[in-house]
């Protein structure tokens, strides 16, 4: 049978409800009734019942995280530092896969199992603004991800713009002048594909350098077989690129196995950034210099945010967009210049 209030106050000699007001943290208990109660709770090696807590404040302590990608590391990555920054809020993190369908998204959105859950956090792709208002009844929501809306919940995302001319501005600085970027999308000018794309167009055109279509290529999709017939796809027309930025980490690498495959080598030939940090980029055999979100800080704020609205009983009347930082991880794909400027 496990450890009770009751057993935790017999030990300090304290009431029930002090230790009930220990183990809910309340403020009005003296340090030395404290460290008496938490003595006896550390002895008796007492859990507090988080399931009952919730359900007395009519809550299931679930809150859900959906995704679109399972196979991109970066998600995966993601979703365990939600699951960290919600534990410490004694919530559970249950992960839903939309696919990167609009249909799961829509369904997710409106409020599916929000009978089970508090509150979600959501990363959308194919939603629309629309799609986001009249959410009435479905719980809390914050979006992730750098899709821009302009919906009433809060939005945790890096800026795109920055992050894709700092990677730009890195190449550059290595002299290298005809940068590709490979992962552009058609349509819907709000995906981060479009403000990464704004931003590797940006940074060129301030370096006086020509931001020349032909050497932006779209893909399907983000993976690493996109990647590499991307790259394939640029060579093969002639467009010989002495960079690449690509959209995402994936890209990236798929580009670099075909610049092995075809007797380049990178970085002498072809230097390559690439967008995420994922794990896989530290360990290849050229490691890739990428730009690196900060994902703990991403998955903190959205659960603060998540918290907040449940005990505050509402969202918040100006919808928040906190911009959580990111670095330039700088690897051997793209090394640092050496003195002189030269490669």
């Amino acid at each position: 049978m496990g450890v009770s209030l009751k057993d935790v106050a017999q030990r300090a000699g304290v009431s029930v409800k002090t230790v009930s007001n220990v183990v809910n943290n309340y403020q009005h208990v003296t340090p030395g009734m404290r460290a008496r109660v938490q003595q006896a709770i550390d002895e008796l090696g007492y859990r507090p019942n988080l399931t009952a807590r919730h359900l007395r404040k009519g809550r299931t302590g679930i809150i859900a995280l959906a995704v679109p990608e399972f196979g991109n590391p970066y998600f995966a990555e993601l979703a365990g530092a939600v699951i960290d920054a919600a534990a410490r809020h004694d919530y559970t993190v249950l992960v839903d896969h939309t696919a990167g369908l609009r249909e799961n998204e829509l369904l997710v959105s409106q409020g599916f199992r929000a009978h089970v859950i508090d509150g979600l956090i959501l990363s959308p792709i194919h939603l629309e603004t629309e799609d986001l208002t009249g959410r009435a009844g479905a719980g809390p929501l914050v979006l992730l991800g750098e899709r821009e809306y302009e919906a009433p919940y809060d939005h945790i995302a890096i800026d795109n713009v920055a992050a894709a001319r700092e990677a730009v501005g890195h190449l550059v600085a290595l002299g290298r002048r005809r940068i590709a970027f490979l992962g552009s999308r058609t349509g819907r000018e709000r995906q981060p594909a479009h403000l990464r794309l704004r931003g590797w167009r940006q940074e060129l055109e301030a370096h006086g350098l020509p931001a020349d279509d032909s050497l932006v290529v779209v893909t399907d999709g983000y993976g690493r077989a996109d990647g590499a017939h991307a790259m394939a796809a640029l060579l093969d027309r002639g467009a010989a690129p002495d960079a690449v930025f690509a959209y995402n980490d994936l890209i990236a690498i798929g580009a670099m196995r075909t610049l092995a495959e075809r007797g380049l080598s990178v970085p002498g030939d072809v230097a390559v950034v690439g967008f995420d940090d994922i794990e896989e980029a530290r360990y290849g055999t050229v490691s890739l210099t990428t730009v690196s979100p900060d994902k703990e800080a991403i998955a903190r704020l959205a659960v603060d945010s998540l918290v907040a609205q449940l005990k505050d009983g509402a969202p918040p009347s100006v919808p928040r967009r906190p911009r959580p930082g990111h670095h330039l991880a700088v690897r051997e794909s793209a090394p640092a210049a050496r003195p002189g400027g030269d490669r």
